[in-house]
């Protein structure tokens, strides 16, 4: 079992799927920073310098602490049930951003390998005699070989 084991572990399949799936996570953090740090700010700015990662709602009030809270954290550190739609917001911003760019890699890669993929197999310049099985010319109407009549095809 041990050896089958270390069989399917070292398939290129195997190892593949597992350099994308670290590249992925990597390319998954790049993606965040991006939506976190650079497009949610200035979107921000535009609905009048608002953070849209501070929107939520309070469901239950903590109990360390009255309600309004002004910030997400201050909601969290009084112990408050609240629903951070904002934080939402940006989350699928980020899956949009990275399911684009998979869609684009997976398109290019398919692409890719159409262009890999051998031509369509020559016709045949050969044939074979009925008589003595020895290869000869597809357009011959006698066989040099064994001289009988081939068949017209």
């Amino acid at each position: 079992m041990l050896k089958e084991f270390k069989e399917f572990a070292v398939k290129g399949n195997v190892v593949d799927m597992a350099v994308g799936i670290i590249i992925g996570s990597a390319f998954t953090t790049v993606v965040k920073s991006l939506v976190s740090d650079v497009l949610m700010p200035p979107l921000g700015v535009l609905l009048g310098g608002v953070d849209l990662s501070q929107f939520f709602i309070v469901i239950k009030e903590g109990t360390k602490a009255a309600a309004p809270y002004a910030t997400l954290a201050d909601a969290k550190a009084a112990g408050a049930v609240a629903i951070s739609y904002g934080v939402f917001i940006n989350n699928v911003v980020s899956f949009i951003i990275v399911a684009f760019a998979t869609f684009l890699l997976v398109r290019s890669v398919h692409r890719l390998k159409r262009k890999e993929q051998p031509a369509a197999p020559a016709a045949p310049t050969t044939k074979e005699c009925p008589e003595c099985c020895s290869a000869i010319p597809i357009k011959a109407t006698r066989c040099p070989c064994c001289t009988s009549l081939l068949p017209s095809e």
